[in-house]
C-alpha cells in the first residue's frame, strides 16, 4: 500500500428478511446493520419514504452527515492553522434530494449552516473566511457531483 492511499472497511448486513426474502417490494424490510472493527454498531435503514424504519439512520442522511463532519474537522484544521481559537462549533446541514421522472433521484445540494464560537472577537472576519479554505481540504465534499455550499454563522465565545 502507497502512503498516500488510505482504505476504510465497513460491514452492512440486511436484517430486513421477514420471511420470504424479496419476494415482492413491499414483502422485506429495509433494516440493516453498519459496523467496523472496534466501533458500535450503527442502525440503518432507507428513508421511510422509501418504505423504511425512521428510527434508524438512512443513507441520504448519512452522506450528509459525513459532508458536514468533513468540513468541520477540515475548518478546525485551518483554524488552527491561522490561529483561530474556535470554542464551539456547531452545525445544522440540510440536504436535497430529487427524484426523477424514471424513480431514481440524486442530491441536488448539500448546504452547510455551521455556526462557529471563537475566543477573540478581532478574529472574526478572519474565522468567517476559513471556510472557503476548509471546503478545499474535504474530502468528503471534493468526492461529491453537487455543490456543498455554505452559510455560517458566527459568535463570540461570550454570546450564545
Amino acid at each position: 500500500m502507497a502512503l498516500n492511499q488510505h482504505h476504510y472497511e465497513i460491514n452492512v448486513n440486511w436484517t430486513g428478511n421477514l420471511g420470504s426474502g424479496t419476494s415482492g417490494y413491499k414483502k422485506y424490510g429495509r433494516d440493516h446493520t453498519i459496523t467496523a472493527i472496534g466501533l458500535p454498531v450503527l442502525l440503518g435503514s432507507a428513508d421511510k419514504t422509501f418504505h423504511g424504519d425512521s428510527d434508524r439512520w438512512n443513507p441520504e442522511q448519512l452522506l450528509v452527515t459525513a459532508l458536514a463532519q468533513c468540513h468541520m474537522l477540515s475548518y478546525l484544521h485551518v483554524a488552527v492553522l491561522h490561529g483561530v481559537v474556535v470554542t464551539k462549533y456547531e452545525d445544522r446541514a440540510t440536504g436535497t434530494l430529487v427524484m426523477t421522472p424514471d424513480g431514481n433521484g440524486h442530491f441536488e445540494s448539500v448546504t452547510l449552516h455551521p455556526r462557529i464560537y471563537v475566543a477573540d472577537p478581532g478574529t472574526e472576519q478572519l474565522a468567517l473566511s476559513l471556510h472557503a479554505e476548509a471546503a478545499s481540504k474535504c474530502f468528503i465534499a471534493r468526492s461529491v457531483n453537487f455543490p456543498v455550499n455554505h452559510d455560517p454563522g458566527l459568535l463570540t465565545a461570550t454570546q450564545d
